[in-house]
């Protein structure tokens, strides 16, 4: 890989990290449209250490309330009634999942679910899913004529069933097209949460799951065609972009809708089956050589 590709998967990955639009398949689409050998699952594990980094600078505050409760609530009983204490356990609950299946399909994430065909299929699915929730929220928001405006659940409700369902949708971004935040927002709106409540766990949920990812990848970067050089500039990039594009999310999400996002994937979706379909683009472009 040159400096010039980490470069440019680096910027990727930073702008699509935290975005309903899946960072992985992003990065795997990048090096197809230019021909780049696939980056892999490692390199995309790695990076992701870098957007996580700016999760843990941005929501600073929260994460250090957090721990600091969790720590006191294993020796003093009071504390574990405390909302950021239950939320310390709910983080880890809500990781089981994606621990879980991600050793057990370790394989297929690093062969068959980068199949392109895999991705658009993913894009779009989760594309229409993403919208069909965002306008439920919308209607609970607005209410309407003969409908009152219904009120949203905020963290404070969040309990180990819902914590749980949120984790198995974070679980489903180990297939590229589908989108962390995208899965575990769909979820979060769906179960009837705000978008901000369901954007902020979905956010501090990632953190254990993804450190954790990319500190197991660690020992496989320089192998192949992916130094260490680029693999760590790559991780910089990401960490920059990423937290400028995580500030303007946790902004935007609060008084507008996910609908671009949602035609976005469609349409990214069709563009790579009509190009993997004309044969313009091998739907395992770049993973031979990579």
């Amino acid at each position: 890989m040159s400096w010039f590709e980490s470069l440019i998967l680096g910027l990727v990955q930073g702008l699509t990290e935290f975005l309903p639009i899946s960072s992985s398949a992003h990065l795997r689409l990048t090096a197809a449209f230019a021909g780049w050998h696939d980056p892999g699952a490692a390199f995309t594990a790695i990076t992701q250490i870098g957007t996580e980094a700016a999760v843990l600078i941005y929501f600073r505050k929260d994460i250090s309330r957090i721990v600091s409760a969790w720590f006191r609530s294993l020796t003093d009983k009071a504390m574990r009634s405390d909302h950021d204490a239950k939320m310390g356990w709910l983080v880890i609950v809500g990781s089981i999942p994606i621990g879980v299946l991600g050793l057990a399909f370790k394989d297929h994430i690093e062969g068959p679910f980068r199949d392109l065909r895999l991705i658009a299929t993913t894009l779009i699915v989760m594309g229409v899913i993403l919208g069909i929730a965002d306008r439920l929220a919308a209607r609970d928001e607005a209410g309407g004529k003969h409908r009152a405006v219904k009120e949203r659940k905020s963290l404070k409700e969040l309990g180990v069933r819902d914590g749980l369902i949120f984790g198995f949708c974070q679980a489903l971004a180990l297939i590229p097209g589908v989108s962390r935040s995208g899965a575990t927002i769909s979820g979060g709106l769906l179960m009837g949460y705000t978008r901000e409540a369901a954007a902020r766990y979905s956010f501090l949920l990632a953190v254990p799951a993804v450190l954790a990812s990319g500190a197991f990848e660690l020992r496989k970067a320089g192998e192949g065609h992916v130094s260490w050089g680029p693999t760590i500039f790559a991780t910089i990039i990401a960490f920059v972009v990423g937290y400028a594009v995580i500030a303007w999310f946790m902004k935007f999400i609060t008084t507008k809708s996910f609908m671009p996002f949602v035609i976005y994937r469609i349409l990214l979706g069709i563009v790579i089956f009509f190009l993997v379909g004309t044969d313009t683009l091998s739907p395992h472009a770049g993973e031979s050589a990579g």
